[in-house]
């Protein structure tokens, strides 16, 4: 599956910012979806995942509350929506896909930049 990520941006703190994970190749039901985010001189952490329906979410403690993981499967395309924005959100966001089973997401996008000012 090729993954190509879009909608970031610079974005004042308390705003809203909505990413999009276009996938093409396999079929896109095959796999579980994930974000993942990397801050400046950080490395790489996890943000939210979803199961292949949708049924089934989960966040990192920091976005809780504030981001929500959704798919459409009929337009094979992830998204994630980020409000109350905070300058620590600030990080290269990378969409990424993991086959159902598989343990690791083997399968990742280029990134989209996101900066919050404060």
């Amino acid at each position: 599956v090729q993954l190509q990520a879009s909608g970031g941006g610079l974005v004042q703190a308390g705003g809203s910012l909505r990413l999009s994970c276009a996938a093409s190749g396999r079929t896109f039901t095959s796999y579980n979806m994930g974000w993942f985010r990397q801050a400046p001189g950080k490395e790489r952490e996890f943000v939210a995942s979803i199961s292949w329906n949708g049924g089934s979410t989960s966040y990192e403690d920091s976005v809780k509350g504030r981001f929500t993981i959704s798919r459409d499967n009929a337009k094979n395309t992830l998204y994630l929506q980020m409000n109350s924005l905070k300058p620590e959100d600030t990080a290269i966001y990378y969409c990424a896909a993991r086959l159902l089973l598989r343990e690791e997401y083997g399968y990742w996008g280029q990134g989209t930049l996101v900066t919050v000012s404060s």
